[in-house]
């Protein structure tokens, strides 16, 4: 019997292809009379267009047009739009400036060179209104959005009357999503009503559905193209205004376009993570048992949409606490719009949660720890559900002995290695565990190959390499003759890649899918090989890549039984999803990250020495990418704890920091020794394989353990990330 695959480290699928550059992103693709694009963008961040004058622009060599709002094609799926109505930026739809480097035209031309040189011709004269990009300026227009609403368990601020109580707000900044591939997109309008596209997304088949609703063609005539993406974290889960510009200047221009943005341009034109402020209030018992817990956030939104996310989720069933209520609030602001950025809110909600905790502890007298385990939630109280697999005690246990847990001095700014306070700090985060719908179409060839395809995208966890794995196990064919395609809209359906649930949703798929491929194999064997007639489909053994009668005497492999029967292959279309599971079991992922740290005594600057990770993410399909995965989480929560935050000059609306020499992303440098552990324990309940989601997970919480670190090494708490260190010198000692 052959080695099971899933849990090996088995090098990715694609691999060869990156490190040698055959891997093609949507700005490598070519296509015959292409024209490049360049934005214009607006210096205002409120107002209106008084005039665009593009003679000087249409003038300039090479250049084939200017598109905007006085000449862009009509979209059909803005007129049904009704008045008030909260639908995202209608690009070029009217005169309305609503933030800073909004697009107000798009300049085509024959080279990039001459498309940037253009877009500087063009003349915007504007009617500049009063605008407001200061959350704390604007607090008063706070209001709550009707998905988000108050939830209550037990008694609202009950915190109060508890013996030990805790009361602090805590702030994230915005933060930029800035992969090294920029966004962009190739568009070309073969028929006025067929289109092609290149994109970067995270998901080809909800931009096909989005483009079928705004241009109102049928969605067999888009076809979407992405193979390998280039880093998404969020900003690629939806079409932006920038990528439906681009469509609206190809059709008028009935060339293909292509555009891809300029760094300074990410900070404002495919999301972030909304800055907010939450105030997060904690009751105990002298014991340290929790009895209450409010949690109040405000985060902000655009003029046009009603962004939400999971801040206050984490907090209203991480503990077992008998009193929670929460409360979330959006500011809207002259900015475009946020959107989900690795973690979600759930990174953001985690800061507060596990950085009160961690003070709540101090005012006990008690390990941080050990409030923790005490206060750990058995079910889920929220739903008053049994979790359907929850093994967080024996990653709290597995990742403080890693870090040396007890070798920590619960006295703050009372060791010191070399020069340099030491402190350790430890929080936990969590995620919900997904399993969506997904179709896998699988093609079992003559010479014993299996190809796998589905529309599902790989912004590079290494999709195709987990899927190989899972087909291996089911069908015992070795991984070297399995094929996962992706990436493209002709393929069945799969959701977007986002919140941790690919492996979960089109992995059932596949799993399902391999399932039904064997169950025609055995149909076939019954009818034709005398040694089968007997067999029934549910006693045939798979075993190897072979079919074997339940006596074990006779053997035959797939290509055998396809060649004699000469069949050149038998295919299969399957869809999976989940069942009544969901309703019976709260599924989460959990993490535990613990951080040592030094801080320089007298310049504040912090360097974290040694990381600590362990993720309960049920079966771990690939260990090799599953660690990739949570490195990748901590690299992302080292800068969000230290380092990342977009500045705004409120007197302009307008990001004074944006680019890479001045928006602080983490690098080596500063990524210290990690150690990544799993517990790796099947969940018996959310799909075939046992394995749930990680990559949220691998960030969410991380930033409070290096808080914490930082107040255990120094006595000083920082509350408002990032912790820089003239925050960590000015701080008041609050031991």
């Amino acid at each position: 019997m052959k080695k099971q695959q899933t849990g090996q480290s088995m090098d990715r699928v694609d691999g060869r292809l990156k490190v040698t550059g055959g891997a093609k992103y949507f700005a490598d693709y070519h296509v015959d009379e292409l024209l490049y694009a360049a934005l214009v963008c607006s210096p205002i961040s409120h107002g209106t267009i008084k005039s665009i004058n593009a003679t000087k622009a249409l003038r300039a060599p090479g250049v084939a047009d200017v598109v905007s709002h006085l000449n862009a094609p009509r979209v059909a799926g803005y007129q049904s739009s009704k008045p008030g109505e909260k639908n995202g930026l209608q690009i070029f739809k009217d005169d309305r400036i609503y933030s800073n480097g909004q697009p107000v035209a798009i300049v085509v031309a024959n080279t990039l060179e001459r498309a940037v040189h253009a877009a500087t011709l063009v003349e915007v004269e504007y009617n500049q209104e009063t605008h407001y990009t200061d959350m704390n300026a604007s607090i008063g227009k706070a209001f709550q959005n009707s998905r988000m609403k108050d939830y209550l368990r037990g008694e609202a601020g009950a915190w109060e009357k508890a013996a030990v109580t805790h009361s602090a707000e805590y702030t994230i900044p915005l933060e930029v999503h800035n992969p090294m591939e920029l966004a962009g997109i190739i568009a070309h309008w073969t028929t006025p009503d067929t289109l092609t596209l290149y994109a970067k997304t995270q998901g080809v088949k909800s931009v096909q559905e989005t483009i079928k609703d705004l241009f109102q063609i049928p969605e067999q005539n888009i076809t979407v193209h992405s193979q390998f993406v280039g880093g998404g974290f969020g900003m690629a889960l939806r079409i932006w205004p920038l990528e439906v510009a681009t469509i609206l200047a190809a059709k008028k221009i009935r060339k293909p376009v292509k555009l891809v943005i300029t760094r300074d341009q990410m900070f404002t034109l495919v999301g972030y993570r909304p800055n907010a402020t939450q105030k997060l209030s904690l009751g105990a018992t002298a014991e340290g048992k929790l009895t209450g817990i409010t949690h109040e956030a405000v985060a902000i939104t655009s003029p046009y949409e009603d962004f939400t996310e999971g801040i206050v989720a984490m907090s209203k069933f991480m503990y077992a606490c008998p009193n929670v209520n929460t409360k979330y609030q959006l500011v809207p602001l002259n900015m475009s719009t946020p959107v989900w950025m690795r973690g979600p809110g759930e990174a953001t909600g985690a800061f507060a949660l596990e950085s009160g905790i961690d003070e709540l502890a101090y005012k006990l007298k008690m390990d941080p720890l050990q409030l923790r385990i005490l206060n750990h939630a058995d079910t889920d109280p929220e739903r008053n559900l049994p979790f359907s697999s929850k093994y967080l005690k024996e990653a709290y246990t597995l990742g403080a002995e890693k870090i040396g847990w007890s070798a920590r001095n619960p006295v703050p700014r009372s060791t010191e290695e070399n020069g340099m306070l030491v402190g350790y700090g430890m929080s936990s985060g969590t995620f919900g565990a997904y399993r969506g719908k997904a179709t896998v179409s699988a093609t079992l060839k003559a010479d014993g190959s299996l190809i796998l395809q589905s529309a599902a995208s790989d912004i590079g966890p290494g999709t195709a390499t987990a899927m190989v794995q899972i087909a291996a196990d089911v069908t015992g064919i070795t991984p070297e003759k399995i094929k996962f395609m992706l990436g493209e809209s002709v393929y069945p359906f799969a959701p977007e890649q986002g919140g941790s649930s690919t492996v979960s949703t089109v992995g059932s798929a596949v799993s399902d899918a391999c399932k039904e491929l064997q169950q025609q194999l055995a149909t076939i064997a019954i009818s034709n090989i005398p040694a089968f007639k007997t067999a029934t489909p549910e006693t045939i053994v798979f075993e190897d890549g072979q079919l074997i009668t339940a006596n074990q005497e006779t053997k035959i492999s797939y290509e055998t039984l396809l060649q004699q029967q000469h069949l050149p292959e038998v295919k299969v279309m399957t869809t999976s999803q989940g069942g009544a599971e969901r309703k019976k079991y709260s599924m989460y992922s959990f993490s535990v990250h613990f951080a040592k740290v030094h801080v320089h005594p007298d310049t504040g600057v912090v360097r974290i020495q040694h990381i600590v990770s362990v993720a309960d993410a049920g079966t771990i399909v690939n260990a090799k990418t599953a660690r990739s995965q949570m490195i990748g989480g901590v690299v992302g929560g080292i800068g969000m704890a230290l380092t990342e935050e977009a500045i705004l000059d409120h007197r302009f609306g307008r990001f004074v920091n944006n680019n890479f020499a001045d928006y602080h992303v983490a690098v080596n440098a500063d990524t210290p020794p990690t150690d990544v552990y799993f517990i790796n324990k099947k969940d018996p309940y959310i799909n075939p394989m046992g394995s749930k989601g990680m990559g949220e997970i691998a960030l969410i919480g991380f930033a409070a353990a290096v808080s914490n670190a930082v107040f255990n090494a120094t006595g000083k708490r920082v509350r408002d990330l990032p912790i820089t260190p003239d925050k960590v010198l000015n701080t008041a000692a609050t031991v």
